[in-house]
């Protein structure tokens, strides 16, 4: 069946690689696509930050701040809330693959929260034959991850958070090697998220927003004992945005940020005239890989720069109430060709948020697995309420 390779496409490589000619990653020559495991971990997950073209590290406090910056839940104006969110996944070729979080948060006093969530991914049901009489084998192959995290504001307008979290890529195919087993490891989260007061202007009140995330720290996923390993999707998340609050009915957010793996790029080290096993690239610590990753693009500081993605969004709310969203994000057509638009809206009746957004894919080399994906989140906010402006 066509959906046999799917999950081995999904999981071994980034998505963001599917834009690229696989022999690339063997000749060393022309595009060099970082790819990682569980590339699940870069989907965004919610609604509200797909969006705004996949930005939340420096938008402010929502239920789903876990995967952004759980930093942000420090100033979350609710005690304590649940989130839910669905993302279907190659939603135009199969329907049976699915992006699922859930998100639970505790905003414990004046000055720390804690917070936990669980997504999982689901590569939908294979059927493995030899022939076409054979009655098949089903197998259904997943990825999950589980993560807590505390936040503590240091002072009045600033927090930093830990975040420790738990991922399991369970791929293994009856039909594949004896010793192949499903990959288990762990990440730790930095992350860091400023806001300040409201500032009065000439014509309307305004806040600053600042953030980042070193996200996915960890060791090295490994399927089996004669396979290469796969670096965790390392990524450092860098933002700011500002709030113009028109009146007491009007706000409107804009937001921007940067990302990029903290993973090495590929490069024939040995010179043999192709990338393999036997180079640096895949021998490299995941640690030592975090620094080397900003200086050893081999056509020096010109594709470093084209190794960080950009976004932009607004956030627009009526008597915070309504919502609609817009954003956009680009990746270098080098390094993976991710180009899309997106939209998003939000409904806020007393405790109860629903998200939606949608996905337009504007790259010319190749369409995104989320093109016309449209997302849903619903968010359960209780407790008291916190006045943080």
């Amino acid at each position: 069946m066509k959906k046999l390779f799917i999950p081995i496409l999904l999981s071994l490589v980034a998505f963001k690689g599917m834009a690229q000619d696989p022999g690339n990653e063997n000749t060393g020559i022309e595009n060099r696509v970082i790819t990682t495991g569980v590339p699940f971990i870069l989907i965004a997950a919610d609604p509200r930050a797909a969006g705004m073209g996949d930005i939340g590290v420096t938008t402010s406090a929502d239920a789903f701040s876990q995967q952004w910056n759980p930093a942000k839940y420090a100033f979350s104006l609710s005690k304590q809330g649940v989130g839910v969110t669905y993302t279907p996944y190659l939603s135009k070729l199969v329907n049976d693959i699915f992006l699922g979080n859930l998100t639970y948060y505790n905003r414990l006093n004046e000055r720390s929260a804690v917070a936990a969530s669980f997504r999982y991914f689901s590569n939908g049901e294979i059927e493995l034959r030899q022939t076409a009489d054979e009655e098949p084998l089903l197998v259904k192959p997943n990825e999950l991850l589980f993560d807590v995290s505390y936040s503590l504001r240091l002072s009045e307008r600033f927090a930093m958070a830990v975040a420790g979290r738990y991922i399991r890529s369970d791929l293994k195919l009856q039909t594949a090697l004896a010793d192949a087993s499903a990959a288990n490891s762990f990440a730790v989260d930095i992350a860091g998220y400023y806001q300040s007061e409201e500032i009065p202007y000439n014509d309307f009140d305004g806040r600053w927003r600042m953030g980042f995330n070193i996200s996915n720290i960890g060791p090295k996923l490994k399927y089996d004992e004669v396979g290469s390993e796969s670096n965790l999707p390392t990524n450092l998340a860098l933002g700011g945005g500002f709030d113009f609050i028109l009146d007491e009915y009007n706000k409107v957010g804009v937001s921007a940020q940067v990302n990029k793996l903290l993973v090495p790029t590929p490069s024939d080290s040995n010179n043999d005239g192709f990338i393999n096993n036997e180079d640096d690239y895949y021998n490299e610590s995941f640690f030592g890989g975090m620094f080397s990753s900003f200086g050893d693009a081999p056509d020096g500081f010109s594709e470093e720069l084209k190794e960080f993605t950009w976004a932009l969004g607004a956030e627009y709310w009526y008597q915070d109430v309504f919502a609609f969203r817009g954003g956009y994000f680009n990746e270098s057509d080098d390094k993976g060709s991710r180009k899309f638009a997106s939209i998003g809206a939000g409904f806020r009746y007393t405790a109860i948020n629903i998200d939606i957004s949608y996905l337009f894919s504007t790259s010319k080399l190749a369409n995104s697995p989320l093109d016309g994906t449209l997302r849903f989140g619903l968010t359960f906010n209780f407790g008291d309420t916190y006045d943080e402006y």
